[in-house]
């Protein structure tokens, strides 16, 4: 597959790439908990006190969940969180990708394709984890790119503790 390859993907309702969005509705085990989908693992963390917590994973739909944790005062964000979501996001999207062979088998079947999350919503939030109208970080894709080399090498019989021993 080309490197030149792009995989666009946004909405959780989209065929067959919108798996990979957080929005995507499939359990994950993650911290001892388990949560409805990737995006309540990875908002769970944001919250400082438990009944902010409890208040975020009661919404309806994972995109009210979104929407209210992007909407959470200074003060009920935990803190350290602008330095601590990216690591948070790897481990969730871990969790999700090694818990449900399905999604692994999809994720690796995009080779080694470009992975963008594209947004129609112009805003700061969308421009971090994926781009709108070509301009953003793209983070989501990145940290999926990064998890399908992962899982490559370890497909591959190579692991990364390994080289560390």
């Amino acid at each position: 597959m080309s490197t030149e390859q792009e995989i666009r993907f946004y909405r959780a309702s989209e065929k067959p790439y919108g798996a990979f969005s957080n929005l995507y509705r499939r359990a994950i085990e993650f911290e001892g908990e388990t949560f409805a989908t990737s995006e309540h693992a990875y908002q769970a963390g944001k919250a400082r006190k438990p009944e902010v917590k409890a208040w975020l994973m009661a919404a309806p739909s994972p995109s009210l969940l979104a929407m209210a944790a992007h909407g959470l005062y200074y003060w009920d964000v935990a803190p350290g969180w602008s330095k601590t979501k990216f690591d948070r996001m790897r481990g969730v999207l871990r969790a999700k990708y090694t818990q449900h062979q399905d999604l692994q088998e999809l994720l690796l079947s995009t080779g080694d394709a470009k992975l963008i999350e594209t947004a129609t919503t112009d805003n700061e939030v969308n421009r971090l984890w994926g781009e709108v109208n070509g301009v953003g970080q793209n983070m989501l894709g990145v940290l999926l790119m990064e998890l399908r080399e992962e899982l490559k090498q370890v497909r591959a019989g190579w692991s990364p503790m390994q080289a560390a021993e």
